[in-house]
């Protein structure tokens, strides 16, 4: 989300218009009425109203697009293909589990899911229950992966609507089954809070659960703007923060265009990678001499599984680099944050909010936030 830098600059002419601050010499300016500079004058109530207005409408873009009727929902999927289907709909193949989660937070319930371990957990983590135990629920694969499927199977059943993720193969392996089969199929794609507005409105409605879009998903996004303007409206001095993504045998650097690094930035901190020049990647390879040049205060190491897997990992391949030493020694152990798994890799949904708290009280650990009263 890259809403920070225009938002901040129009808030900071607010701030200091409302204070008096801002001159203009001009001759035109000296013969403004006091009655024009009192109505042009905001109060600091105002100038917060409008910079969380300005942050709720900038996550709010993708979900403003899609529209309804009493019968019918109409959007676009993440490869742009546009959808118009009716409401209500019941009999639902979901083939990526952290879309599951937010299909039941939606108010659904789905005829079909992925299995596995790692779904399991992910199940009882966010709806409180392993749902592959319910009835009417068939188990169509044990992994997300599209190349691990049998279409056939997961053709045979016959759902109404398929969903599936444009990661892991997923959509390049059903859609063309799907669409032979005359099965609608969505292609989702879930990377911030925005998307997670968007894909819950389009879920609340096919599900006929609107109210919970309001209760639920508004109520998430109003609490995560409130934090927003907190950290970027305190005076608080902005970190610099290095964040690494720890991998199955790998660990590589976050850029702005993943979840936390953008919440980063959003939050008013510096991400460190953004000055190793701009790319559209998603994470790049560590070179410990520019993160030591970079001289970050705080490490955020994102998890992909547990704490303890993703420390060990980094002792074996770091343990004996003399640079990744040095980083540590300047920035402190108690610089250096592990980022749980369920709030940072898996999908937060309604738990953003909490992600974004959490992560504040990282960034600026001398600071007593509003939500902590």
């Amino acid at each position: 989300m890259k809403f920070k830098k225009m938002s901040l600059s129009l808030i900071s002419v607010l701030l200091l218009a409302s204070c008096g601050q801002v001159n203009d010499t001009s001759e035109e300016s000296t013969t403004i009425s006091s009655e024009e500079t009192t109505t042009s004058t905001k109060s600091a109530e105002e100038v917060k109203k409008e910079y969380i207005e300005n942050v709720e409408d900038e996550f709010l873009a993708s979900a403003s697009e899609v529209t309804y009727t009493d019968t019918t929902v109409t959007f676009s999927d993440a490869n742009s293909n546009e959808f118009t289907l009716e409401r209500g709909v019941s009999d639902v193949c979901i083939l990526y589990p952290s879309f599951t989660t937010l299909w039941y937070e939606a108010g659904g319930v789905a005829s079909g899911v992925i299995g596995g371990s790692s779904a399991i957990e992910l199940y009882n983590e966010y709806i409180g229950r392993d749902i592959t135990q319910d009835d009417g629920v068939t188990v169509l694969a044990t992994s997300s992966s599209g190349t691990k499927w049998s279409t056939e199977t997961i053709i045979a059943s016959q759902p109404d609507l398929i969903i599936c993720s444009t990661s892991m193969s997923g959509y390049s392996t059903i859609s063309a089954p799907a669409e032979a089969a005359e099965i609608d199929c969505i292609a989702v794609d879930y990377a911030d809070l925005g998307d997670y507005l968007k894909w819950f409105k389009v879920f609340s409605l096919l599900t006929n659960n609107t109210d919970l879009y309001e209760t639920v998903a508004l109520n998430t996004l109003s609490e995560v703007a409130e934090v927003i303007y907190e950290c970027n409206n305190s005076n608080l001095e902005s970190p610099r923060v290095f964040s690494m993504f720890s991998g199955t045998k790998s660990f590589t650097a976050n850029t702005r265009n993943v979840l936390v690094g953008s919440m980063i930035e959003t939050l008013g901190a510096t991400n460190i990678v953004t000055e190793w020049g701009e790319t559209s990647e998603e994470r790049l390879t560590i070179d410990f001499e520019k993160v030591y040049a970079s001289k970050p205060e705080i490490i955020l190491i994102q998890c992909h599984s547990d704490t303890e897997t993703s420390s060990a990992l980094l002792e074996s391949l770091y343990g004996d680099n003399e640079l990744w030493q040095a980083v540590k020694s300047e920035v402190g152990e108690n610089n250096i944050f592990w980022l749980e798994k369920v709030l940072y890799h898996n999908k937060p949904n309604s738990r953003f909010a909490e992600a974004y708290q959490n992560l504040a009280k990282i960034l600026y650990p001398n600071y007593t936030f509003s939500f902590e009263a």
